[in-house]
């Protein structure tokens, strides 16, 4: 089978692999769509175990069954996740899915942007979910990305009518956008560095948005009634914008540190001006549940959250290469799609 094989953002080749051999309790899944995530062109976090073939966002249909799988079945359309918790350790009896170790170890073989992947007994356990009809494979690949935005908008702890002020309007951004509208935010303000992704912004919910440049929570007081926002959300990792969420939150309001920085970055934290005075908290989340995968595709289904058009390019596996290109210069694009039966 082919397979798009990463060694770093400017070296993606298509290569030739083994199509992956199932056991009992498996899946063998034809993909049909898989999205290029922010992540997956994160250097740092990706050359060190380059070559590899990456691709978490994925839909596909089943072509083979392992023994002993019961609720599918040859031809089903699924979304399929490639991290799974435990459901029994101190953190998943806690709530914190996303930090349980097996999470961290699980996945499927080889990776999302192939033409056929392996889905570990693990993950067809609890991390395999069939499409709502009529769904097509292109909505139903955001599931992955809408779960981690609905997780952290939960822990962020989202009520109806609260300002909120999203940093980076990214895929991520849009994504966060377009769900707190969904779940009745009041005002929202988006930021970022490319007008093209401002004006995506203002389409998917935002309110208002403008250039990160500028005096952000100055503008923010201009169009929120003299105040900051109740819920500030980066999607970024730039530095700036980590200060500009502490100096853009309102008393009682939440920081929500949503995308990875680099590797050794710290930020400064003025204790009594956030903590003691105003009474701000400050959280972060990683991945996604199960359950928040389950919720996230119910939403994409019924059209609360309208990610079909997010969608700017449609490649194939021949054309992976322009896709991480696309994606990591962040410019006219905001969701690349591979599907590797083009």
């Amino acid at each position: 089978m082919r397979v798009a094989m990463y060694y770093n953002n400017l070296d993606v080749r298509v290569e030739e692999m083994p199509v992956p051999q199932i056991g009992p309790g498996e899946l063998l899944v034809r993909v049909r769509a898989s999205g290029i995530c922010g992540s997956d062109v994160m250097e740092w976090y990706r050359v060190a175990r380059a070559p590899m073939v990456l691709g978490h966002e994925v839909s596909g249909e089943v072509v083979q069954v392992g023994e002993g799988v019961e609720r599918f079945a040859e031809g089903d359309a699924m979304v399929v996740t490639h991290h799974v918790p435990c459901n029994a350790c101190h953190y998943c009896l806690s709530g914190h899915h996303t930090v349980c170790d097996t999470l961290r170890e699980t996945s499927f073989d080889p990776g999302g942007f192939a033409e056929y992947l392996r889905v570990p007994a693990i993950n067809v356990d609890r991390g395999v979910f069939k499409l709502p009809a009529g769904l097509s494979f292109e909505e139903a690949s955001f599931a992955e990305p809408l779960a981690c935005v609905l997780r952290g908008q939960q822990r962020a702890n989202i009520r109806p009518g609260q300002s909120v002020l999203v940093l980076g309007s990214g895929l991520a951004g849009l994504l966060h956008i377009n769900l707190a509208r969904t779940l009745g935010a009041g005002r929202i303000v988006a930021t970022d560095m490319v007008e093209y992704r401002l004006e995506a912004a203002r389409k998917f919910g935002a309110d208002f948005a403008f250039l990160a440049t500028d005096d952000v929570p100055a503008r923010l007081r201009e169009v929120n009634d003299g105040r900051l926002a109740d819920l500030v959300i980066v999607c970024t990792g730039a530095i700036p914008a980590l200060k500009q969420a502490l100096e853009s939150v309102d008393r009682g309001g939440t920081v929500l540190f949503f995308a990875p920085t680099e590797p050794g970055v710290n930020i400064s934290v003025p204790i009594n001006d956030v903590f003691f005075r105003n009474d701000v908290t400050l959280t972060t989340t990683y991945a996604g549940a199960p359950a928040n995968l389950a919720s996230a595709l119910e939403l994409i289904g019924a059209g609360s959250v309208r990610v079909g058009e997010m969608i700017t390019h449609r490649l194939g596996l021949a054309e992976a290469a322009l896709g991480f290109k696309l994606t990591a210069e962040a410019g006219d694009s905001l969701k690349v799609i591979i599907d590797p039966q083009r």
